[in-house]
């Protein structure tokens, strides 16, 4: 029942006993050897935390082309447009109270900021806040060139409060100014 001259006692056409793997077969293999020499070397692992910060690439090298993170995207705007000196007055006027302190952020606020002149606006509700604010405003720009860089505001106009809305009719005295002759 052995062949003569095997030593083993195996049949001689072992190879006719089991089907050869097809192309699927073979591509399984391959794929379950290629995840297998993945996973020892730790790719999976840094794969899963490059997904996790949004760094996957589209291709081999990171392009231009490749997601970036919205923080990333508003930065790089704003360098292009040269908009750095406005984005940061502008969050100037959303920290006001942090900057002036909450009792005169009640009674003052912010309007505008000029870009080409460097001149920051606020309207004050009372002419003796207005006049307040006029005194404390050469502490002021150097407070808010410290915090935003060196010039970037050479001016606090001050402006008190604005008259009531004029009213026109015919029960108006001719040449008069009307409120506007108290306020302003």
């Amino acid at each position: 029942m052995s062949e003569p001259g095997r030593p083993d006692g195996a049949p001689g056409d072992a190879r006719k006993a089991t089907p050869e793997p097809s192309g699927v077969d073979l591509a399984r293999v391959a794929l379950r050897a290629a995840k297998e020499a993945a996973r020892a070397r730790g790719d999976v692992a840094q794969q899963k935390k490059q997904a996790r910060r949004g760094g996957l690439r589209s291709g081999a090298r990171g392009d231009r082309r490749d997601p970036m993170a919205l923080g990333s995207a508003i930065n790089r705007l704003l360098a292009e447009r040269g908009w750095e000196a406005p984005a940061a007055v502008g969050g100037v006027m959303g920290r006001w109270s942090e900057i002036v302190g909450a009792d005169v952020a009640k009674h003052c606020e912010p309007e505008r900021y000029d870009e080409d002149e460097r001149v920051l606006v606020v309207r004050c509700d009372s002419t003796a806040w207005a006049t307040n604010l006029r005194l404390l405003a050469p502490t002021l720009v150097a407070r808010l060139n410290e915090d935003l860089g060196h010039g970037t505001v050479t001016l606090i106009k001050v402006n008190g409060p604005g008259g009531p809305a004029r009213r026109y009719g015919p029960l108006r005295a001719p040449g008069s100014t009307g409120p506007g002759d108290t306020y302003g």
